[in-house]
């Protein structure tokens, strides 16, 4: 059992968590590219953690999601809760947090959202309820692949010929990554064709994914988007959306609001850069930002300072917290290109899914009611795929 200062804390044991299972596995995808482009005959893989933590009393919770590179924090974050109460989540945030104080803490999300979802199994209610969620459904926005030369999204015309198509299906909104090339004239004309195609009818992002090296590179492709009446404007250039003085500066100069935070970890980060003026709405994610936990916590930071918080990719995690959060707008649905390439894994039974097809007439996605995250996987499947697996106990 790893030491804590929170050993103190009452625990039934009954409720005690007494096992962590982690298996990182890869699945292929089919349609994507170098680089995550668009490309209808590409094939490669893509490598995700599965988490199932069980308390004394047999009951189980369960996550797939996080990075492949987070294997090592998640076991450091499981070692931290074995032994605590099932239910003593911000318990477990705080030994967590200490445990990964000299990390980035992205191995802490897959295990604090298998702890709610164990929570929701052990009482009956989905996550959503838990949180205090009202919301059914989450609006949708597509967000695309990245441009690249062959394939589906290898033009300016070809960003709003797949807008049109997504407005089509139902969405109502639509992001663009650009070209990582470093260039901006490509990024400037899809935005401008953009605004023009599609601007009266959809709301319209853009992210380079911190892929314009200078700041009168960003400034350009921001002033665009003004022209275009672009609804963000997002991680333009390439310190990783950190400087919150440059980015309060590009602020100054252009209309588009920003929106900052991907690579940004956790709530005194967030914290920070939003205080310093850097961004405009705020991001968060359940993945990323310490599990559901976290991004409730980045959440109300932001309602206490009227400001719209966004979670950054798609899941049923993303989706329970969205159900309980007043202020965001919309659920990314990434990524998505013409060639339907698929990103995210095939590891449901229950007929959740992310597909860019599978949205709603009105461009929405269901929250899933069940249990817990509502949802159930296919551990069968997983264990074919599995390439490494640790048991804490």
């Amino acid at each position: 059992m790893a030491e804590s200062a929170l050993r103190d804390v009452p625990e039934s044991k009954a409720t005690a968590i007494k096992r962590v299972d982690l298996s990182l596995f890869a699945y292929p995808m089919v349609g994507v590219g170098p680089g995550g482009s668009d490309m209808p005959d590409a094939k490669g893989s893509r490598t995700r953690l599965a988490v199932r933590i069980e308390t004394v009393d047999g009951a189980v919770g369960a996550y797939v999601g996080g990075q492949a590179n987070s294997l090592a924090q998640a076991a450091t974050c499981a070692k931290a809760i074995i032994g605590l109460d099932c239910f003593a989540r911000e318990h477990a945030y705080e030994a967590i947090r200490r445990q990964l104080r000299k990390e980035d803490r992205m191995g802490a999300g897959v295990i604090d959202n298998a702890l709610w979802d164990l929570a929701g199994q052990r009482t009956g209610a989905s996550v959503s309820q838990l949180l205090g969620g009202a919301r059914r459904t989450v609006k949708a926005y597509a967000s695309t692949w990245f441009g690249g030369d062959g394939g589906g999204l290898a033009t300016p015309e070809a960003f709003s010929d797949f807008a049109e198509e997504c407005y089509e299906l139902g969405y109502r909104a639509f992001k663009m990554h650009g070209w990582t090339d470093g260039g901006i004239q490509r990024d400037i004309d899809a935005v401008l064709g953009l605004g023009k195609r599609v601007g009266s009818r959809m709301a319209l992002m853009h992210d380079s994914a911190c892929s314009f090296k200078t700041f009168a590179d960003a400034l350009a492709v921001g002033r665009a988007c003004d022209e275009a009446g672009f609804y963000w404007y997002e991680d333009p250039y390439s310190d990783g959306g950190l400087s919150a003085h440059a980015h309060r500066r590009l602020r100054e100069l252009i209309k588009t609001p920003l929106l900052l935070g991907e690579h940004v970890r956790g709530l005194e980060s967030m914290a920070t850069l939003v205080l310093a003026d850097g961004t405009d709405f705020v991001r968060a994610d359940p993945d990323f930002d310490m599990g559901i936990t976290g991004t409730m916590k980045i959440a109300r930071f932001a309602e206490a300072l009227g400001l719209d918080v966004e979670l950054h990719a798609p899941g049923p995690a993303h989706r329970h917290c969205m159900a309980a959060i007043r202020n965001t707008n919309f659920y990314e649905l990434s990524m998505v290109g013409p060639s339907r390439g698929n990103f995210n894994a095939p590891v449901y039974t229950c007929g959740y899914s992310d597909a860019l097809d599978d949205v709603s007439p009105d461009g929405t996605f269901p929250v899933p009611e069940g249990p817990g995250l509502g949802v159930s996987y296919d551990w069968a499947a997983i264990d074919k795929m599995t390439t490494q697996k640790l048991t804490i106990q």
